[in-house]
């Protein structure tokens, strides 16, 4: 798919004046999503961010259909609203965009359980890797060393692998991409709306807030954290891995740029240390050797 600039819906279905934070990956996601699919899509949104980019009622800057939904139900809830039109014999895309709060933490059962029935709807996370809206809290797609505010020293743990656990359930497409990769990412939404079943794509989002950086800086920091390959661009189609973007050329570690430039920018890593460093390549190192594996 050669995707084009001018190929894009020009409508916007993120309105004037929201109330989004400058800078906010969590919006400018939102207006791809809408870019490559145009208005005939439904929205389901658990509480989040993008709950309060919406705006307070009876007003909204969402110029789409939403279904606004407890924390752990968006996926149960969207796999209603896309039986609903099942019955009707409509094929409107049923969308859930959520943050990674309610996705690897609050709302993985219901997403499991969506995926295991494989209830016809596409799963969008947009990843800024802490519960940002409510005081920038560690969360379990937090990465290692991170500093959040219940995380002062840096995260002990792992970011859980999202996206490898949807691999596991044997969904038609799972995909990661990156904000600063618009049509990575647009072409990676079209591909999953043209498939039946339970879809997943894990959208890396650079949070200017939470991460402690300039909100120009935005897409920046996600281009970098692509090139130095902390984040990888890939994506699964009925088990049959392939890299994307700019990420097929960075197989060979001599081409990706150094990790700490990725690192450095950020004020929630101003802590590293070498030893820390050393943690956070070898266990980018390992990602990239288990992509190796299964792209063979």
């Amino acid at each position: 798919m050669n995707l084009r600039l001018t190929d894009l819906d020009r409508r916007e279905p993120l309105l004037r004046g929201h109330p989004a934070c400058p800078g906010c990956p969590s919006a400018l996601g939102l207006r791809l999503i809408g870019k490559a699919l145009g208005s005939d899509i439904v929205l389901v949104v658990p509480a989040g961010c993008f709950t309060m980019i919406q705006g307070a009622f009876p007003k909204t800057s969402v110029d789409l259909p939403i279904l606004n939904i407890a924390f752990a139900a968006s996926a149960a809830a969207a796999s209603g609203v896309s039986a609903a039109f099942e019955v009707k014999k409509s094929d409107v895309p049923v969308i859930v965009y959520a943050g990674d709060g309610g996705t690897v933490d609050i709302g993985i059962q219901s997403l499991s359980g969506a995926a295991e029935r494989g209830d016809n709807i596409l799963y969008v996370c947009y990843d800024n890797e802490a519960y940002q809206n409510t005081g920038i809290q560690r969360s379990g797609a937090t990465p290692y060393g991170a500093w959040t505010t219940t995380s002062i020293k840096g995260k002990a743990e792992k970011k859980k692998d999202m996206p490898a656990i949807m691999v596991a359930h044997q969904v038609p497409y799972v995909a990661t991409a990156s904000i600063a990769y618009p049509l990575d990412f647009i072409e990676k939404v079209r591909s999953a709306v043209m498939m039946h079943g339970t879809k997943y794509i894990h959208l890396h989002a650079p949070c200017p807030t939470g991460w402690r950086f300039s909100s120009d800086k935005m897409v920046e920091i996600g281009r970098d954290a692509v090139l130095t390959g902390a984040w990888i661009l890939y994506e699964v189609v009925g088990g049959h891995w392939r890299l994307t973007g700019p990420s097929k050329n960075l197989m060979d570690k001599r081409k990706r740029k150094p990790v700490q430039e990725y690192l450095k920018a950020q004020g929630r890593f101003a802590h590293i240390n070498a030893k820390l460093l050393e943690a956070i390549c070898s266990q980018i190192d390992q990602q990239w050797e288990e992509i190796e594996e299964k792209i063979k």
